[in-house]
Formats: C-alpha cells, structure tokens, sequence
C-alpha cells in the first residue's frame, strides 16, 4: 500500500469520524420514510381507491417521499452553515423526530382510512390532529432556526452556494408560510362546522407550497453539480442566477394558479 492510498484511506476514516451521529442517523430515517412512501404508493397500486381525496393513499406516499427527501437535504445543507455545532445537532435531531411524528400520523390515519388533517370526529382523531397541527408549529421553529444563519449568508461555500442557500430558505419559507395559512383556513372551516369545505378547499396553495418546498436542495446541487463540474466561481453564480430565477418564475406561476 502507497503512502498516498494510507493518507486517503485516513482523510477518509476521518470524515467519517466527524459526522456527528445524529447526521448519520438523519440520513437514515430520510431513506425510511422515503421507503415508507414506495410502499404506500405500491399499495394504491393494488388497492381499489382514489388518489385523491381526505381519505387515500396519496397522503402517506407524497408524506413519505417528501418529508424523507426534506431531511435528508436539510441534514446535508445544514452541514454547511456556519452555527454551533451541538446547536445545529439539537435543531437536526428534533426535525428529524418531528418528520417522523408527521408521516406517522398521516400513515395511521390513512390505515383507518379516514382523515387526518382537521379531522376531530373522535378523541384519537383529535389527538391525532393536534400532533400534527403541532408538529407543523416544530417544523417552522426548527427550520426558521437554520434559515436565520442561511439568509445572512453564514455559509462555508463561495457566492454561488451562498446564493443558492439564500433563495432555497427563502422559498421553503414561503412554503412553510403557505402551509400554515391552509390549515389555519382549514381549521376555521372545521370550527363553524364546515368539513367539507374545509377537505374541498383548505389545499388551495398547495401548487406553491409543492414548487417552493424543495428549491433549498435544488438550487444547492446546482451549485455542488458545477463545482464538481469544475466551472469556476463566476460561471458557477451564473448557473445558481439562472436557476433560481427559473424557480422563482415557476413560483410565480404556481401562486398565480392558487389564487385564480
């Protein structure tokens, strides 16, 4: 064995060793949960149900698949914010045990095939519906905390990744805010004892919270796919430029066919 292959087989035991755990341990529920959406999408390829509906198996695929490929960006983009690192470790570990609180409350109710959002028929429902009302509340409080450094551009990376950083958190942002209005709508909607409205109408953003949710990992692997392309740092803002100003049309768009 060369000493250049030991050196490398060393730098490599040594990026390893300083993963921290709950990194690791991030990556691998991201892939549970992801798997978690393939088998519940296999399943309504075999079961006789719609897709669509308060009541389907969409909810506990589009869930898994999401909140799967959620964490396992932001346990890689959070990699390269600058912040504390047992801050950073505390604000990944608890997103990555609320993810699974939310896809399991969605998955258990769709197993009972009946609703899961805004859905207080019984006390079960309701305690359901609450963890997930208040798992969405972690959800905002935990990434707002890793947006705050991302948006002042506390970021180990040159103008390019910064850039990306900046525009992702600032969209996944708006999804959260688009999030949040439509249960809030849809929890009125049930309060003056109207459900069915409430299942029919409350997803009205969900074109914007759908395009905005996961630009904070595609506009980073624009900046990660041209450096490894070896594009140089000014070529490498323009990619990350244009893609975001492609993304923020889309979301333009998409806002536009919520609201008309």
């Amino acid at each position: 064995m060369t000493t250049t292959t030991r050196h490398r087989i060393s730098l490599s035991g040594l990026v390893r060793r300083e993963r921290p755990r709950v990194e690791t341990l991030a990556y691998a529920i991201g892939g549970f949960l992801m798997l978690s959406g393939v088998v519940h999408f296999v399943v309504f390829l075999v079961d006789d149900s719609p897709w669509e509906g308060p009541v389907s198996w969409r909810k506990p695929t589009t869930f898994g698949l999401s909140f799967g490929i959620t964490l396992i960006t932001i346990a890689w983009i959070s990699s390269k914010l600058i912040m504390s690192p047992r801050m950073r470790a505390w604000v990944l570990g608890i997103f990555a045990a609320d993810c699974v609180l939310e896809v399991a409350g969605i998955t258990i109710q769709a197993w009972r095939r009946v609703p899961s959002h805004f859905n207080t028929e019984t006390s079960f429902d309701s305690r359901i519906a609450m963890s997930l009302a208040f798992g969405g509340a972690v959800l905002v409080i935990t990434l707002s905390t890793l947006a705050v450094p991302a948006l002042r551009g506390r970021v180990r990376g040159g103008r390019d990744l910064r850039l990306a950083m900046r525009v992702g958190f600032a969209l996944l942002i708006l999804a959260l805010g688009s999030g949040v209005v439509m249960i809030v709508k849809g929890t009125t909607l049930v309060r003056e004892s109207h459900p069915e409205q409430a299942y029919e109408t409350a997803g009205f953003l969900k074109p914007v919270h759908g395009v905005t949710l996961h630009a904070v990992l595609v506009l980073p692997l624009v900046a990660e796919v041209a450096r490894l392309l070896g594009w140089s740092e000014r070529r490498r803002y323009q990619a990350v430029a244009v893609a975001s100003g492609l993304y923020l049309a889309a979301t333009a768009v998409a806002l536009w066919l919520s609201l008309s």
